[in-house]
């Protein structure tokens, strides 16, 4: 099975049915490619500062690198990229009454980086056995420079989110993401995949963000990430994301009750109420 390819003029339905019927979807050159220079110019001085991983999982020849959204201004139309939310509106909407940027992050993939184990972003709650069918994030990686095979383009397994937990996967059944720069692959928390080897002398950048239902905890705390004092310099609506706002029914509030939102942008919302 390969991957389903899409165009920055595909509608969020047609995505979105892909990644519920695979798991996993492309969409070429999503953004022009200074769009994506942008981000990567903001970032490289932390990515520089940024160590390589302590393990083979992290990578000892990758850098990762967070907190975009206090530190790349760039990086706010990738968030809200007015497509990936309609997926994430369908996918993820029809599970909570809430969503949440579950992380940011640059991924510096150097030249000689072995592939990464198999394995499903879900499994960062604890292995928590979610139901078959019942998706609780939608992670995505921009390209920032072409995805190959060579360099190590992500690996995935389509169909693979329908399988039952204790199936996981072989090398053999991975295809891997290649796309050009701009282009940007979504896959669910539930599918298998990993990063490539990068056999090539470069190294394979991607812009990894990722969003989870309202009720769980974030991967990348975003308060601390993005704290109030560089949160009120959001607009509302990615503050509001990024977690700054009342989450399910009562989760999430501060003092007498009242929504987050009002820390960082007063009278934007009802006042105190669950």
């Amino acid at each position: 099975m390969g991957i389903q390819r899409f165009t920055s003029a595909s509608s969020a339905d047609e995505v979105a049915a892909a990644l519920t019927a695979d798991g996993v979807a492309i969409v070429e050159r999503a953004v022009p490619e200074s769009a994506i220079d942008a981000v990567l110019g903001d970032m490289e001085p932390h990515i520089e500062a940024t160590p390589t991983g302590i393990d083979d999982f992290m990578g000892r020849k990758t850098r990762r690198t967070g907190s975009l959204l206090s530190r790349s201004k760039a990086s706010h139309d990738l968030v809200m990229h007015p497509l990936v939310i309609g997926v994430c509106d369908r996918v993820l909407g029809e599970r909570a009454s809430t969503y949440q940027l579950h992380l940011t992050q640059i991924i510096d993939v150097g030249p000689g980086s072995p592939q990464q184990m198999l394995h499903r972003d879900q499994w960062a709650w604890d292995f928590y056995p979610f139901p078959v069918g019942f998706e609780v994030e939608v992670s995505t990686i921009w390209a920032g420079v072409d995805f190959s095979v060579r360099n190590g383009a992500t690996r995935v397994i389509p169909g693979s989110h329908r399988w039952e937990p204790e199936r996981k996967g072989s090398d053999d059944e991975t295809v891997s993401a290649e796309m050009p720069k701009g282009s940007v692959v979504l896959y669910t928390g539930s599918v298998i995949h990993g990063a490539g080897t990068n056999q090539s002398d470069a190294r394979r950048i991607g812009v990894n963000i990722d969003y989870c239902l309202g009720w769980l905890r974030q991967e990348e705390n975003q308060y601390l990430s993005c704290p109030p004092e560089q949160a009120r310099e959001l607009p509302v609506e990615l503050a509001k994301l990024a977690g700054y706002s009342r989450a399910a029914i009562a989760l999430g509030y501060y003092g007498d009750t009242l929504d987050p939102l009002e820390a960082v942008h007063p009278g934007t919302t009802d006042g105190p109420s669950f």
